[in-house]
């Protein structure tokens, strides 16, 4: 019953160019390469004008997405198991004032949000709560508050430990705040570090990477708006300054991103661009010695549009890059000074230039393969803002190819029907979206058939028939 009134609200959000495939260079109106869109919403929708960063939640217990959408005056949820039919379920509004800057972290299955609304602290909210949402969307409340600082640029967690770190908040010079978050609901101060003055943005991990002298420590690389600033904080009550490490042509050290194997942190200088009339520029330190970090190499984009977040998924760097959309770059050369662009989503078709319209956030973490892009709209007078679901190209289904065969319903629960009037049905196969073969019946040319699905987990999977026809199949 929940996803039936789920299912019916849907008709009443406006979603534009759902599930459109990257053909030609063009996916509708959006320039592309390798990258399908699965859906678009505008802000309007979720009662906002523009939306800023994002993050991603995956219920532990039965596999659901859900994109958690920072706004100006809030925090939007979108269940997102059917990606070209997601499910607005509700918003958390703003703790105080509206505010261009917001963001999201996610921790033991509660969201973090801060913003710098004057004020407004960090807000702790339930994610559980998303399972029985029944007339979305809703307005939901906090379920925690911290108000050991006011307003904060960003919110950077480090899962292993349970620690939250506030930055570019009023507190510490604008470095980071420590709050211990390992009770979600009962957030608590340890103090901070304010040795190297503000930090627009962070990643804390603990240290697994080649230099030994730091195996097991919890560091701290801070972007610091001329510098990276590497800390560690392992003892809250004595965080020691390991290095800092500087670039030439500086103008605004915004954000970076580890390697996987940690040898590499990856930065973006977010004023570049404008300064210095460079295309999209990213630093790239080696860091194997965390007491000397030098600079490996500089990698030069197609455009010169502005570099906001990166973030690293195995061989891939995800570049939010304002004007010039999400870009994909292969990093798999990365010791070898060679970055290569691979692939992109273009959500902003009026140029490629410089400047703060377009992507502002890219989350490529969903096991599903769905990658979510956020964006605002700041001084183009046509730009519609709002939330976006791209999807590889090589991960498509042709469903249009599949019109001899019905499914229905889908989504489905328990039973899925599927007719055939003019192919005789031999074989039905599921594949799980890593591929894996999950379940496999063969008929007797039968036409008409009820496929039990009641065993299958909640989630997307690929129904062949025939050994050659692909559907997409949602269980709830």
């Amino acid at each position: 019953m929940k996803k039936l009134i789920l299912t019916l609200f849907l008709a009443s959000i406006v979603i534009v160019n759902a599930q459109t495939p990257c053909e030609n260079g063009m996916a509708g109106d959006y320039p592309c390469n390798g990258y399908d869109l699965q859906v678009f919403i505008p802000c309007t929708d979720f009662g906002a004008q523009n939306a800023n960063d994002s993050w991603g939640w995956t219920d532990p217990d039965d596999g659901t997405e859900y994109a958690l959408v920072a706004l100006d005056n809030g925090t939007a949820f979108l269940d997102i198991t059917d990606p070209v039919n997601p499910t607005y379920l509700g918003k958390l509004p703003t703790h105080t004032s509206a505010s261009l800057w917001r963001d999201i972290k996610v921790y033991n299955n509660y969201a973090f949000v801060v913003s710098e609304a004057g004020g407004h602290g960090m807000q702790v909210f339930d994610l559980t709560r998303l399972r029985n949402v029944t007339n979305p969307p809703e307005t939901f409340t906090e379920d925690a508050h911290y108000d050991g600082f006011g307003s904060a640029h960003n919110i950077v967690i480090n899962e292993e430990t349970g620690y939250a770190y506030g930055v570019g908040s009023n507190s510490f010079n604008g470095g980071p705040h420590f709050v211990n978050i390992q009770d979600p609901l009962n957030p608590v101060g340890e103090g901070g570090y304010g040795g190297n003055d503000y930090t627009h943005d962070a990643q804390v991990i603990m240290y697994d990477g080649p230099d030994s002298d730091y195996t097991g420590r919890e560091i701290y690389v801070g972007s610091n708006t001329s510098h990276v600033a590497i800390v560690d904080v392992t003892d809250k009550s004595n965080p020691q300054l390991i290095a800092t490490a500087f670039y030439s042509n500086t103008s605004y050290t915004h954000q970076g991103w580890f390697t996987e194997d940690l040898t590499y942190f990856i930065t973006g200088d977010e004023i570049d661009e404008l300064d210095f009339g460079f295309n999209t520029r990213l630093i790239i330190f080696d860091f194997t010695d965390l007491d000397d970090p030098q600079v490996h190499y500089e990698y030069s984009g197609p455009t010169l549009a502005t570099d906001h977040n990166v973030y690293v998924d195995g061989d891939n760097l995800y570049l939010a890059n304002y004007k010039a959309g999400m870009r994909v770059i292969d990093i798999s050369d990365i010791s070898n000074g060679n970055m290569t662009e691979s692939g992109y989503f273009d959500i902003f078709t009026e140029s490629n230039t410089a400047g703060y319209d377009g992507a502002w956030n890219v989350y490529p973490y969903f096991e599903s393969g769905n990658i979510m892009i956020t964006s605002l709209k700041y001084s183009s007078q046509n730009y519609t803002p709002g939330f976006y679901l791209v999807r590889s190209s090589a991960l498509a289904v042709d469903d249009n190819s599949l019109s001899k065969f019905s499914l229905y319903p889908n989504p489905s629960t328990n039973f899925v029907a599927i007719s055939s009037p003019e192919t005789p049905i031999n074989s039905i196969e599921i594949y799980n979206i890593e591929g894996k073969l999950i379940l496999s019946n063969t008929y007797n040319s039968d036409r008409d058939i009820n496929l039990n699905i009641s065993s299958l987990s909640k989630g997307l999977y690929l129904l062949k028939i025939n050994n050659q026809e692909t559907k997409k199949l949602i269980k709830n």
